[in-house]
């Protein structure tokens, strides 16, 4: 399913109509006048239509109210701006961490000054930093996350020890499965990697979506299908 053809939340065919309604956007929550809905009444206004991947990723996280990281992070991935492979996934993979634990910890201030960090450290992190630096931006994304929950400095002992080393398992599990690199995939990954650290070191239970399956296999030339577990057969 194309997500750049129809509808960028669900893929559905967009109706157009001669009359005009308040809708509400799906990204910025913002409401506008217009005639143009997909055939399952998402709408996205002109701005979150053309805006970038990073600023989508900080915005929408910033007035999402989701838990999941993993059904925000699908979501993000379906908008346009969201290559099917791209640096914008080494800030995606904190963004949604960060989102879902402050959202239930009901910290809004906080979470968006968070946000706002991960998104600069993130940008140091470069496209290809898999292949060309051996680690997974994907990977240092948990790393970056992980030392903003926890604030964590180059001085820190149990904080320093804990970013690292959430980092180095993340990183392990994206090798494992093998090249070429997918920028879906290593997502995924990093996610699950995430939420299963958090709930034995920190005895955090971050619920998510156990049937996590991939919906951009035909978006990636590269895709390993069936020997991907993430494969939607």
């Amino acid at each position: 399913m194309s997500y750049n053809i129809g509808c960028f939340v669900c893929g559905s065919e967009l109706i157009y109509l001669n009359k005009y309604s308040k809708l509400e956007c799906y990204y910025c929550k913002n409401v506008f006048e217009s005639n143009v809905a997909c055939s399952k009444g998402h709408y996205i206004c002109d701005s979150c239509h053309s805006i970038s991947a990073n600023e989508l990723i900080l915005q929408y996280c910033i007035q999402s109210n989701q838990t999941d990281p993993i059904e925000l992070a699908i979501i993000l991935m379906r908008h346009k701006s969201i290559n099917m492979h791209g640096p914008e996934h080494h800030f995606l993979v904190p963004a949604v961490l960060l989102t879902a634990y402050y959202n239930m910890k009901n910290d809004p201030v906080k979470k968006k000054e968070k946000l706002i960090v991960a998104e600069k450290r993130a940008k140091n992190v470069l496209g290809g930093f898999c292949g060309f630096y051996g680690c997974c931006g994907a990977a240092v994304g948990t790393g970056i996350f992980m030392s903003l929950m926890t604030e964590a400095t180059p001085l820190s002992k149990d904080e320093w020890q804990s970013s690292n080393m959430l980092t180095a398992n993340t990183l392990q599990s994206i090798a494992k499965a093998g090249g070429p690199r997918c920028c879906k995939r290593d997502t995924f990954i990093a996610l699950l990697e995430t939420i299963k650290y958090l709930k034995e070191y920190f005895h955090i239970t971050m619920n998510h979506n156990s049937e996590c399956k991939c919906e951009f296999s035909d978006f990636n030339k590269q895709c390993l299908n069936n020997n991907c577990k993430f494969y939607n057969k």
